[in-house]
């Protein structure tokens, strides 16, 4: 467990300020159509912060923070993968990529995204769409 939430400046320091702009813009499209626990941690051996997106017991994804970097982590099951790889074609190439290169485990494939813009948003969020439908109007 954290001992504080960083603060907006804290967080600029670490990533700096350009990531963190992303970082909000990605929290926002998150928490604008879902309502999910948030759950600050410290990031493990890796990672300085994590933040977590949860509901009854399940995550959604999570955002790891480290120096100059912040990474977007969302972990596909079974299910998830046969509904990614029905419509592969539909994501970018980098996230086609990313999707071959991650390691899969028994609780399902680890597919870690390094976020430097917006521009892999819309194939996030329909990452995100796998694991769950948005339960925001």
């Amino acid at each position: 467990m954290l001992k504080k939430i960083p603060t907006n400046e804290e967080m600029s320091a670490l990533i700096g300020q350009s990531l963190l702009e992303v970082w909000g813009k990605l929290t926002d499209l998150i928490e604008s159509k879902y309502d999910m626990d948030c759950l600050w941690n410290s990031g493990g051996k890796r990672w300085i912060y994590e933040y977590k997106y949860r509901r009854g017991g399940k995550t959604l994804c999570t955002l790891y923070a480290k120096e100059n970097v912040f990474g977007f982590l969302v972990i596909f099951g079974k299910e998830e993968r046969a509904k990614f790889e029905a419509n592969r074609n539909d994501y970018s190439a980098e996230v086609q990529r990313v999707y071959d290169e991650s390691m899969t485990y028994h609780d399902g494939k680890w597919m870690m995204f390094e976020l430097t813009d917006i521009s892999l948003f819309p194939d996030m969020e329909k990452l995100l769409l796998i694991k769950r439908k948005p339960n925001k109007k």
